[in-house]
């Protein structure tokens, strides 16, 4: 897994271009499940993918504290 930072999953959403179109708690929540997915093959090593997950909840919680807008200033710097 290459995202390994909030700050990656932050860059990774604006390169993406999608903020006229998915707000970033969706993307975020949506990337969390695909993770989760993930973690059901037993042939894959599961701690990036674990750690993933955590960048994701700290994301979303920030993201509940500050908002979108206050995460996506503070991670595209």
């Amino acid at each position: 897994m290459g995202i390994k930072t909030t700050k990656d999953y932050v860059k990774f959403y604006i390169n993406l271009e999608m903020q006229d179109s998915v707000n970033l708690l969706s993307f975020i929540n949506n990337e969390k499940m695909v993770l989760k997915h993930k973690l059901e093959n037993k042939k894959i090593d599961k701690d990036p993918i674990l750690n993933g997950v955590d960048i994701l909840d700290g994301l979303i919680e920030e993201i509940k504290g500050i908002g979108e807008q206050a995460v996506l200033k503070k991670y595209s710097e």
